[in-house]
């Protein structure tokens, strides 16, 4: 007892560790093999997020129609949700880089498919029609179905290629990138569909996914560990199983949705931008990438969130946080559907002021939403079993893909029932009331601590 007291004297004297205050970068330099995962994910990431949002101004530019926009995510809901729970199982019991091969392959003939539909959309406009938009929603939800395997299994890859220490590191890492892409992306996809069209936009995607593809050809074979198993019904009851009995995880999920769902305005930005703050696809890029750049600086001053314990608290506060920015959009929204000076497309046509506090708007629904993921992250890294976190990073994949196709839905019907300006405003309001009443009725959640964490 004496040595040990002694030794906790010794300790309490030493200089506490200088903590850090930006991300740190020492999984790239661990392993070249998550390196070139993460480069190459990144890359190509730009180019998705390009074509996710040229897929919506497409759709808005043939039906002009914020519903049609928002059913681009809501047809592939329930296929990403089985896609999500098949793939966590396929991720656990066959070779991860070759399921990665598979999706990703999947992914690139997508891309190309909405080439060819925008190639067949300007042959249809010099005829004097357009082209159908719902090929369009068929093509984009065989993409979001194979994106939603590829991003289930990255996911298992990152915890064999890396070793357990660097798991959270990765984790801001990864927030990184996407941020990058968000940002990337979409500015680039309003100035070059403005620029060189759709057909172009998409052909670009095409070309930055090899990047992505070359970082998945390099892994490292990849098989199941220990003995050999068979995806199906009882592994997926297993997990079922597993997460009822996992009340903080299935809390961190439910939030999650709650946040997703009641504030997804990115439906809206084809029509703020036509209609309501001027300048088009500049607008609807520049709107999209201030989310992307919130979620960016969130990562990147990501250090202190290392001595952060109580991990359920900070994740209530970040997401009550998001619905107040959600309901100042709405409140800003609101004020420009009354202006007397009307939109335009074009540079010229832009209500700057009006734009910038819709951006700001944005970036702090992506900081306060990328600090909620690095601790929902976090949590179901370290209180899930590790021959679960297969298939509950399946559950976690459907919720952050799935949720925000609920969102796109909810905005896209209420924006045509009422207005543009009441899908975010209303959903501020919901997800405040909802965090609170949620938080406040689960007290496992309130007291969870990450240095003794529990599902």
């Amino acid at each position: 007892m004496t040595e040990r007291a002694d030794e906790a004297e010794r300790a309490d004297d030493r200089p506490a560790p200088r903590r850090r205050r930006l991300v740190d970068l020492t999984p790239l330099r661990a392993s070249p093999a998550f390196a070139r995962l993460w480069l190459g994910g990144a890359i190509a990431g730009v180019g998705a997020q390009m074509s996710i949002v040229a897929v919506g101004l497409q759709i808005y530019d043939i039906t002009e129609s914020t519903f049609m926009v928002g059913l681009v995510g809501g047809t592939a809901l329930v296929p990403m949700i089985i896609a999500g729970l098949w793939g966590g199982m396929l991720a656990d019991v066959m070779d991860r880089r070759r399921l990665l091969i598979a999706s990703s392959i999947t992914s690139w003939v997508a891309t190309l498919g909405l080439v060819s539909l925008s190639v067949w959309d300007v042959v249809a406009q010099q005829s004097g029609g357009r082209a159908e938009a719902w090929p369009f929603l068929v093509v984009t939800t065989i993409h979001a179905v194979a994106a939603t395997i590829t991003g289930t299994t990255r996911s298992a890859v990152v915890g064999r290629i890396l070793p357990p220490e660097l798991l959270s590191r990765a984790s801001a890492l990864h927030g990184m990138s996407i941020g990058a892409q968000f940002t990337v992306g979409p500015a680039l996809a309003g100035v070059l569909v403005a620029a060189v069209g759709f057909v172009w936009t998409f052909a670009i995607d095409a070309v930055l996914f090899t990047a992505g593809f070359l970082g998945v050809w390099m892994l490292p074979s990849l098989p199941r560990l220990g003995e050999r198993a068979q995806a199906g019904w009882a592994m997926l009851r297993e997990g079922i199983g597993f997460l009822r009995r996992a009340p903080n995880l299935r809390m961190s999920f439910i939030l999650d949705i709650v946040a997703m769902t009641f504030f997804r305005p990115y439906v809206l930005f084809p029509a703020l931008g036509a209609t309501v703050v001027g300048g088009g696809p500049l607008a609807v890029g520049l709107l999209t990438a201030a989310g992307a750049i919130g979620t960016l600086l969130a990562s990147l001053f990501s250090g202190p969130v290392a001595h952060v314990h109580r991990h359920g608290i900070a994740i209530s506060r970040a997401i009550t946080a998001f619905g107040v920015f959600a309901m100042v959009f709405g409140v800003v929204a609101l004020a420009l559907s009354r202006s007397e000076h009307p939109a335009e497309p074009g540079w010229a046509g832009i209500h700057g002021g009006a734009l910038l506090a819709l951006a700001a708007c944005m970036i702090g629904m992506g900081a306060t939403d990328e600090v909620s993921a690095i601790f929902r992250q976090t949590m179901m890294l370290q209180a899930a079993p590790d021959h679960m976190r297969g298939r509950m990073q399946g559950v976690f994949i459907v919720v952050v893909t799935g949720g925000p196709r609920l969102g796109d839905m909810y905005a896209g019907v209420l924006a045509t029932v009422v207005a543009l300006w009441f899908p975010p405003l209303l959903g501020g309001v919901a997800i405040i009331a909802l965090v609170a009443i949620l938080t406040r009725a689960n007290r496992a959640w309130r007291d969870y601590d990450a240095r003794t964490p529990t599902p």
